[in-house]
């Protein structure tokens, strides 16, 4: 038996979209852990593109800003869960990933006095109260000791304008935590957690606005003076999914390798004045 103990269990991972994503990293680990896996994405399209990524695991597709979708994916699981010779009980998921995040940078960045409402509540949707709804909407399927895992930021309090109101957003994920760990333990011991990292190099970061610039101040501000990588979060996501973790519950835990104990590095205040 490995250290984590996830050999034969199975998971629910929401958010695979490419070999760069966190979810990808994290459905890998788990796979070479011996765990079992099922995977959501957003739609059929996305479903045939991660096929050629995991050809051997069972894909669904679910929009999760729609909630009879939400509905129609409980059915498809039971089935499939029924189908897959689990027998006597439904639940049997022993973690559920949740690695869905959305926000409209289209029109460029704006003040954020000036985030449009759609815009923002699309995001509040698709990022935070997607956990919500799908923790509800799925709890029959959770074992008793799940554990759940979202993919937070590392901070909330750095008001960076190309990230604009998704750091509200990711703020009220962070806080979702503390109330679904409570409302669930009426009747379970299922544990609600985030991991929560700093800049990394993925497709969906890709999109946002000057970005690519804030990764390379990052790579010069962390400590080690390397960025961070994506297995590194995904590790902490196994920790979390595993037994090892059963004390961790609404909590946030920040990888950022150093990042914010070194603002104030020399060499970079050494540059910063020199160009002045």
């Amino acid at each position: 038996m490995s250290f984590l103990n996830l050999e034969s269990k199975r998971f629910l991972a929401f958010g695979v979209a490419n070999r760069k994503s966190v979810a990808y990293q994290v459905v890998s680990m788990l796979l070479s852990e011996g765990a079992i896996v099922d995977l959501v994405v957003q739609n059929d399209l996305i479903a045939e593109r991660v096929r050629l990524l995991f050809p051997d695991l069972s894909i669904f597709s679910c929009d999760v800003s729609e909630e009879s979708s939400v509905d129609v994916l409980l059915c498809g699981l039971r089935e499939h869960l029924a189908n897959s010779g689990v027998s006597g009980v439904s639940a049997c998921y022993s973690g559920l990933v949740h690695s869905l995040a959305f926000a409209d940078y289209s029109d460029g960045v704006k003040p954020f006095y000036e985030t449009p409402k759609s815009a923002f509540l699309q995001a509040i949707d698709i990022s935070c109260f997607s956990l919500i709804l799908l923790s509800g909407k799925l709890r029959e399927l959770l074992l008793p000791d799940a554990s759940v895992v979202t993919i937070s930021i590392s901070t909330t309090r750095m008001a960076s304008e190309n990230y604009g109101y998704m750091a509200p957003v990711k703020a009220a994920l962070d806080s979702s935590l503390a109330f679904l760990a409570k409302s669930f333990s009426d009747f379970s011991e299922i544990r609600f957690n985030a991991v929560a990292p700093g800049l990394l190099k993925t497709s969906a970061s890709a999109g946002i606005p000057g970005y690519a610039d804030s990764y390379l101040y990052a790579e010069q501000v962390i400590p080690r003076k390397r960025a961070l990588l994506t297995e590194e979060v995904g590790s902490t996501v196994l920790f979390l999914l595993s037994p090892r973790s059963s004390g961790i519950n609404a909590q946030k835990i920040i990888i950022d390798a150093g990042m914010e104990i070194n603002y104030f590095d020399k060499n970079i205040i050494k540059k910063v004045n020199k160009n002045d």
